[in-house]
């Protein structure tokens, strides 16, 4: 049987020697190279989303390619493509890189120049390996399918901005809608979906911090099945174990629960550490949560400068949801908009908390009254960022601001934090 070699190279002089000497190993199959990580990623998703067999059974990255840097697309195909083996090329075969390359999930490395003898014994090896991880996937149902399902995440511009109800509400209504959800809390040390949901629970996510080989039925048995149907991964009990769940581990268990389900909402919490920052970065869709008042909006604008200064997430590629939004507020969503500088949910979640207060109490805020305001008006988000099957009406517009110069001076006292 042919095995199929996909080259992800950027350079056109290392296109060009790859595809040579891959042409001259038995029984191979070359596949037309791809430039960049993006084009890589999408041509394995459109090929798995056929079927696990349509996939090559190895995958050469170089070094040089981009925009993904090697071992963070390494990383990211290991997690997605689990039958797919992946060979680094690379000028500096060193032992660091060797086992970095491993611990990014490679199967193997070779040196460049390229030599036939090493290309050729390296990718007869990963075949082998991928050939038989693809007989264990068929040989049973409890297996990862798809490409992978839509991250979501979601965090506070501060604490008590409603992050945790946001989070639970956008699960639900993915749930409801027909698509298989996890709810994923990666507050780590103050997480409260348990409690909102009032669930008595074992495992949490420290639990998978430590396994390096995270099947799926080591991930289901730490899954907490809720009533409604959501799949919940919850925070540990004891907050100092959430010092256990590193930025690898929580790359880790999200690549898992991205590969089993259709829609993945993440709780980040307001406060940033080494796994939040991985999930913000990993994210589909980064949702910032803030109400509308000065402390709010400057810790939204905190947050935001510090993912672009520790490059986790630009900007222009996350978006703001206001919360309780009331008509008569000087701080209207546009005016948020144009101090932090992100994109801006259409949807702004009212102030109603008395419509909350007895669910929130209770821990049963998935039993929240259906003619809630703010239930309609998170589950219009979900449409709206395409977790349902189908999308919510749209709601009203923002208010308007009140007047240029009202807009000036609000912008003034909330540049007084970083």
């Amino acid at each position: 049987m042919a095995t199929r070699i996909l080259p992800a190279v950027g350079d056109a002089d290392a296109v060009r020697s790859v595809t040579t000497l891959l042409s001259q190993l038995p029984d191979a199959e070359p596949v037309a190279p791809v430039a960049d990580s993006t084009q890589l990623v999408d041509t394995l998703a459109r090929l798995a989303a056929e079927s696990v067999d349509e996939l090559p059974e190895v995958v050469i990255v170089h070094e040089r390619i981009g925009p993904v840097p090697a071992l963070e697309l390494i990383r990211e195909v290991a997690l997605r493509f689990p039958a797919v083996g992946v060979i680094l090329v690379t000028s500096d075969p060193g032992p660091g890189l060797f086992q970095a390359a491993m611990d990014y999930g490679a199967r193997g490395l070779v040196a460049l120049p390229l030599g036939y003898e090493e290309l050729a014994s390296r990718v007869q090896a990963v075949a082998q390996w991928s050939a038989g991880v693809r007989r264990h996937l068929g040989s049973g149902g409890d297996v990862f399918t798809g490409a992978g399902g839509t991250v979501v995440t979601v965090s506070g511009a501060k604490g008590g901005v409603g992050t945790t109800l946001t989070a639970i509400q956008l699960a639900l209504a993915a749930q409801a809608s027909g698509r298989a959800t996890a709810l994923l809390d990666m507050d780590l040390q103050a997480g409260d979906v348990a409690s909102f949901l009032d669930v008595q629970f074992r495992r949490s996510v420290a639990d998978l911090a430590a396994i390096t080989d995270l099947s799926p039925r080591v991930l289901a048995d730490a899954v907490f099945r809720h009533d409604s149907g959501l799949a919940l991964l919850l925070a540990p009990g004891e907050g100092e174990r959430g010092e256990e769940v590193t930025d690898r581990a929580a790359r880790q268990i999200i690549g898992a629960l991205r590969r089993r389900y259709e829609v993945v909402v993440v709780d980040c919490g307001a406060q940033l550490g080494g796994a939040g920052a991985a999930a913000v970065e990993m994210a589909d869709t980064a949702l910032l949560v803030t109400t509308p008042d000065v402390v709010a909006v400057r810790g939204a604008k905190r947050a935001v400068r510090m993912w672009d200064r520790l490059q986790i997430r630009k900007a222009e590629e996350t978006t703001v949801v206001v919360n309780r939004h009331t008509r008569g507020t000087e701080i209207q969503p546009p005016l948020i908009q144009r101090i932090t500088g992100t994109a801006l949910a259409a949807t702004a979640v009212p102030a109603n908390f008395k419509e909350l207060q007895s669910a929130v109490d209770a821990g049963r805020v998935h039993e929240l009254d259906a003619r809630s305001t703010v239930k309609q008006a998170l589950w219009a988000l979900a449409g709206e960022l395409g977790l349902v099957t189908a999308p919510a009406e749209p709601r009203k517009g923002h208010g308007r601001l009140r007047g240029d110069r009202g807009a000036a001076s609000l912008r003034r006292r909330m540049d007084g934090a970083g």
